[in-house]
């Protein structure tokens, strides 16, 4: 693998009233640029998304997402969707120069991808690999799965530590600026939920816009961002810096 981009959002949509239509990707904190600088020319780019069985949703954001390369610079000579229906491009992943793991509900995509057997089959992929929301959270060795849904905060049967596809050993936590104040089954996300479930775990909480790259030579966050570690929460990255997070 050449390196792997894990953001909070990657951009490629925008929605207007009400639909989706297709947009550049993210410049903030370099994050365009940074795809850009391990892009190859034409590339051969798979999604496998979050969302299998939802097929609208899925033609969409290919059809975003296509139009968003192009937007953004980046050429490309075939943009594939590995959803129910295609499960057996997962097979052609060696043969990608760029693998995308879409957003969505964690521990749905996460059950895709142990169908899919991924974890084992990213060790033919040497290409990019860029993980949104969700995608870059499953890219984990041992992932956090925070309660997204109604019930599942409660739900004493739900597995927030699943495991996942080894490429880092961070955890990720999206959308920050959005959750800071979110509330889910009567409890606050961040204070009552996730603080709680640092306790013995290092927790990355990004904004939209940030970013980690992970690289064989180690992995470093790009824009604003923040340790959640044993119920506290502190800054360690500010929009437009970027700090070494693990050699």
């Amino acid at each position: 693998m050449k390196a792997a981009i894990l953001t909070s959002s990657l951009g490629g949509a925008e929605k207007i009233d009400g639909k989706h239509f297709p947009a550049k990707l993210l410049e903030d904190n370099g994050e365009l640029e940074m795809v850009r600088s391990f892009w190859t020319d034409n590339a051969r780019v798979l999604f496998i998304t979050a969302s299998p069985d939802d097929q609208e949703r899925n033609d969409g954001t290919l059809y975003c997402m296509s139009q968003a390369f192009s937007m953004s610079g980046l050429s490309v000579s075939e943009v594939l969707m590995c959803d129910r229906r295609t499960e057996e491009l997962v097979n052609e992943i060696s043969k990608m120069d760029v693998l995308i793991l879409t957003g969505g509900h964690v521990p749905t995509e996460n059950a895709f991808f142990q169908e899919l057997k991924l974890r084992e089959k990213l060790s033919g992929f040497s290409g990019l690999l860029i993980g949104w929301s969700a995608g870059s959270m499953n890219c984990a060795d041992m992932v956090y799965a925070g309660p997204e849904l109604p019930g599942e905060a409660v739900d004493p049967n739900y597995q927030r530590w699943i495991p996942g596809l080894g490429i880092t050993k961070t955890n990720i936590f999206p959308h920050l600026q959005y959750l800071r104040d979110a509330m889910i089954d009567g409890m606050r996300i961040i204070e009552d939920v996730t603080f709680t479930d640092s306790m013995g775990h290092e927790i990355l909480a990004l904004n939209d816009g940030s970013y980690l790259l992970v690289e064989e030579t180690g992995e470093t966050v790009f824009g604003e961002a923040y340790r959640i570690l044993d119920g506290k929460m502190e800054r360690i990255c500010e929009n437009g810096g970027s700090v070494r997070w693990r050699a």
